[in-house]
Order: structure tokens, then C-alpha cells, then sequence
């Protein structure tokens, strides 16, 4: 079944996919993205690209994706229970990058769309998406303009939109068992479809698109950093959040599990490296001790 809202998302996400991959490979100046192409078996399949071995990119993935089946999996129906019974495609761009100089912090974005059909009754469509940065040695500079950049692409769709999705980012991407959010936030949406299509779509978009525009003078500033094996060890240690909050949290690996999508594809947020150890407390006055003031909700454009 052909839908004209999907095949026009679609396209903008497999055009975003390009230009994402092909800035952050100037940005790397050294690595390429390996394609991976897959098919679903119970309906769709995607386009996995993959980073190893970079100048600046330990490891990064940026994937595109477009599912669909008969039935919408536990992990949305529990969320969204009127989508109980109906057939679905979601379509969607999801990455990670995961730098290896722990003074660039690891980045994540994701933009989708769904739609979801009974018969006899009007379809059900919707946008998510966002994007949150996760340092290690955190510079408040580089926070704000994070947070200035996602400000400025809210602010022609409402005053309050900034606000509410930065409050969204916050409470989503917080470890309750840690009791620390996983970074410093960004934005996050989902259920997107109060307004009419093409503006939520222009949402969408725009946050897509803001991705590169915040992340991208960050790694410039921070690529040539000084550091040694005590920094690379830490930042080995937090990457631990990151699979803690991904394997624990995360709706959308539940999602991609519960939809039987492609495993290697799903996980790819996950780090090349990364470590625990039991009851790890910095030294108090370090610059490990200073990330904790930063793990927690905060007014970063009022500071």
C-alpha cells in the first residue's frame, strides 16, 4: 500500500542519512561509513552505515530504517494502547557517535515517523525524535551552544516548545538507579501530531538537520585535546552508563527487539570499549568529580 505521507518522510530521511554521514566524515577527516544493507523479514529492512578506525570517531553508526508489520509490538501498544490491532510502518534515522578523545563528548540523535492502520478507521501517525549530548569532561561553553542551537530551531514552532522538549530530554534519558541523567540533555519528542502534517514534519526536519549545526563545532574545538591514559580510562567508565541506560531504559531498543528488526543494527549505539568498576568515586576537586555537578537538570541558557 502506497502512502504519500511515508514515501515524503522517507525520502528526507534517506537524503538526511547522506548528508549527516558525509558531514561527520569531513569533520573526521580521516574515516568513511561502511554501508550494510539489510532486509526484515517480517516486512522492510534499512540501511546500517558504520565508522571504525577514524581520525576522531572510535566508532559511530548512523542507520536508516524502515519497518512494517501486522501487528504493533508490546513495548508501543503498553505506551499507546489505542494502537492495539493495527498494522504499522515506522521509518527513521537513529545514530550514535562515539568519539575516541575523551574530551569530545559521544552524541546521539534519532528522527521517525509512524503510521499505524485498521480498517474501517482513520490512520494514526505520529513524529519522535531529539538529540542529547553525553561528555565526559564537559565544558559549559559547549553545553550552550548545544542547548542554543536546539533553542533556536524550536523557537518558530512556539515559545514554549524549547522548554518543554529540553524537559522531555531531561526526564527521559535520566538513570533511575544511578540517579543521573545520562548527559546533558538536548532535546526529545514523541506523539507528535497535534499540529497539521506538514508543520510537524517541518519539526522533524529542523531537528534533524540541527543535529550537525550543534554537534559539529564541538568535535572541531575539542578533537586536538591533550590527553592521557587516566582520561581515556574514565571516559571508558562512563561509556558504561551509555549501555546501561541503552540495554535497560531505552524504548527504542525494546522496540527494535520486540519487532524483530536487525540485532547488529539496533546495537550499534553501543560502544567499541568501555569498563566498570565497583564503587568508583573521583577525587574530590578532579575534573572526574566535576561531571557529576553537570548529571542533573539544568537551565543551561539561563547560566
Amino acid at each position: 500500500m502506497s502512502h504519500p505521507k511515508l514515501e515524503e518522510v522517507k525520502g528526507f530521511l534517506l537524503a538526511l542519512q547522506d548528508q549527516i554521514c558525509a558531514q561527520l566524515e569531513a569533520a573526521d577527516g580521516q574515516g568513511r561509513f561502511v554501508e550494510d544493507a539489510w532486509q526484515r523479514p517480517g516486512g522492510g529492512g534499512g540501511r546500517t552505515r558504520v565508522l571504525t578506525g577514524g581520525a576522531v570517531i572510535e566508532q559511530g553508526g548512523v542507520n536508516f530504517s524502515h519497518v512494517f508489520g501486522d501487528n504493533m509490538p508490546a513495548s508501543a501498544t503498553a505506551h499507546r494502547p489505542e494502537l492495539s490491532g493495527r498494522s504499522f510502518h515506522a521509518v527513521g534515522v537513529s545514530l550514535v557517535i562515539h568519539p575516541r578523545n575523551p574530551h569530545v563528548p559521544t552524541s546521539h540523535a534519532n528522527v521517525r515517523f509512524f503510521i499505524a492502520e485498521k480498517e474501517g478507521e482513520d490512520p494514526i501517525w505520529w513524529f519522535g525524535g531529539g538529540f542529547d549530548l553525553t561528555p565526559f569532561y564537559p565544558v559549559l561553553d559547549d553545553v550552550r551552544h548545544w542547548h542554543q542551537v536546539a533553542r533556536d530551531l524550536c523557537q518558530p514552532f512556539g515559545d514554549h516548545l524549547y522548554a518543554e522538549h529540553k524537559a522531555w530530554c531531561d526526564d527521559y534519558f535520566y538513570l533511575k538507579h544511578r540517579g543521573e541523567t545520562r548527559g546533558v540533555g538536548g532535546l526529545f519528542f514523541d506523539d507528535l501530531n497535534q499540529w497539521d502534517f506538514q508543520q510537524c514534519f517541518a519539526y522533524m526536519q529542523a531537528v534533524g538537520q540541527g543535529y550537525c549545526q550543534a554537534y559539529i563545532p564541538i568535535i572541531e574545538k575539542r578533537k586536538d585535546t591533550p590527553y592521557g591514559e587516566p582520561q581515556r580510562q574514565f571516559q571508558l567508565y562512563r561509556r558504561g552508563r551509555y549501555v546501561e541506560f541503552n540495554l535497560v531504559w531505552d524504548r527504542g531498543t525494546l522496540f527494535g527487539l520486540q519487532t524483530g528488526g536487525r540485532t547488529e543494527s539496533i546495537l550499534m549505539s553501543m560502544p567499541p570499549l568501555a569498563r566498570w568498576e565497583y564503587d568508583y568515586q573521583p577525587e574530590p576537586g578532579s575534573p572526574e568529580a566535576q561531571l557529576a555537578d553537570y548529571l542533573r537538570p539544568r537551565d543551561w541558557l539561563a547560566e
